[in-house]
């Protein structure tokens, strides 16, 4: 059995995902920015991320993207064959990233309902923990609505323990309890998903991965409801504020937002929240909410230590990025600030990658442009390099990319 907490001393251990992703613990520290904490104090301790789910229009070819884009492996199923008439959901990984794709099979399937209402998107954001009713017993006790009480799920290859909480919208938190009486649950996801293999081939050159593991969500709330959701996650699950990004920090001309970022323990799972501010025209988190319908996640950010090279790779398989204008690399105060990076400018400018130095580091980001029909998700590709942030230096350079395709799309 692979202990998945954080020890007594504040050590942290390598949960099961990272270990059969072979990735060590130097590497996750630099990849996602982990901290040490002492989780005997935490009276929610998440062990880190379990699961993105999405509920899309197509499954099948939405699996078929995310493996022949983003290289991602698909490992788990479960449909039609299996007893699951109403829908199918296809399992893919990354690293220590898990991502499970649902689409409706039958018209009274209750995601038809969902994805007229929002398209494309992150239905529950499931987290691994510990100790399942420890963690629903605070919850309730602050507040929290509880959608799924704790319950035991058990095929051939063990046991899991989960239950479910509401946040945000539509979305929630499912909770997963991985090691049951001792024993860790050998599935490719949950019960009643099968293990699956691709008949799908990588093009001669491809790299094994292309992003090793998830730094955070962003989610979207409505004007005047951010304190609200940051007070839910510190109250109901004991998260710290990490940071907070208000006034010219995050505005433009045009646009402006307010975002504050709240962290487990650890610090595996980060959770920027953000709502629109009033200027002079409508902000990203405007059009957001216009075309999800409501509150939601916004974007991914996708963990590499090479993003040169994912970059390079997603452009051959399509993927699209946001522009960055030539005249952020060329401004002098901006070179003075970041400093030595371990590719030359040049580099970056080349493939529109950001860069931002704090205290701490530096990182280095860039942002796709939607990936479904409706302006809503997108993904960022990040590279750490000791910095903890979330690239406040390019707030401003990354928004104004945003204003000019929400211009193109008449939504500005």
């Amino acid at each position: 059995m692979t202990d998945t907490t954080t020890t007594s001393d504040g050590h942290i251990d390598l949960t099961d995902q990272e270990l059969d992703a072979g990735l060590d613990l130097h590497q996750l520290k630099q990849l996602v920015g982990l901290v040490d904490y002492d989780e005997s104090s935490d009276p929610f301790p998440v062990t880190g991320w379990d699961a993105i789910v999405f509920v899309v229009g197509n499954a099948t070819q939405t699996a078929h993207y995310y493996q022949s884009a983003w290289g991602m492996e698909l490992v788990g199923y479960a449909g039609p064959e299996h007893g699951t008439r109403d829908h199918k959901a296809f399992v893919l990984r990354s690293g220590s990233i898990r991502f499970v794709v649902k689409g409706a099979v039958t018209p009274d399937s209750e995601l038809i309902r969902h994805h007229a209402a929002h398209g494309d998107g992150v239905v529950d954001i499931s987290l691994e923990v510990p100790d399942v009713d420890v963690c629903i017993a605070q919850a309730r006790s602050a507040g929290a609505t509880v959608l799924q009480e704790p319950e035991t799920l058990t095929d051939d290859f063990g046991s899991v323990r989960v239950a479910a909480i509401a946040t945000y919208g539509e979305t929630r938190h499912t909770l997963v309890q991985r090691v049951v009486d001792g024993e860790t649950y050998a599935g490719p996801y949950l019960p009643g998903y099968h293990p699956a293999a691709s008949t799908f081939v990588k093009r001669d050159g491809a790299p094994k991965r292309l992003f090793q593991a998830l730094d955070h969500i962003v989610g979207n709330v409505e004007l005047g409801r951010m304190d609200e959701w940051v007070a839910f996650y510190n109250r109901v699950m004991g998260f710290t504020n990490m940071a907070e990004f208000i006034g010219d920090d995050i505005a433009t001309d045009y646009s402006a937002l307010m975002s504050k970022v709240v962290a487990n323990g650890n610090h595996r799972v980060k959770f920027p929240l953000n709502e629109p501010a009033v200027a002079k025209k409508r902000s990203q988190i405007d059009e957001y909410l216009d075309f999800y319908a409501g509150p939601g996640a916004q974007h991914l950010a996708l963990a590499t230590n090479d993003i040169l090279t994912t970059v390079d790779e997603l452009r051959k398989e399509g993927v699209e990025f946001l522009v960055t204008p030539d005249a952020y690399y060329e401004d002098p105060e901006m070179r003075a600030r970041i400093g030595e990076v371990r590719v030359p400018i040049e580099e970056l400018q080349q493939r529109g990658i950001l860069v931002d130095r704090d205290e701490d580091g530096y990182l280095l980001q860039i942002f796709t442009r939607p990936l479904g029909d409706r302006p809503t998700v997108f993904f960022e590709i990040i590279e750490r390099h000791g910095s903890l942030g979330f690239g406040k230096g390019n707030f401003k350079a990354l928004f104004e990319s945003i204003e000019r395709e929400q211009e193109k799309r008449g939504n500005l």
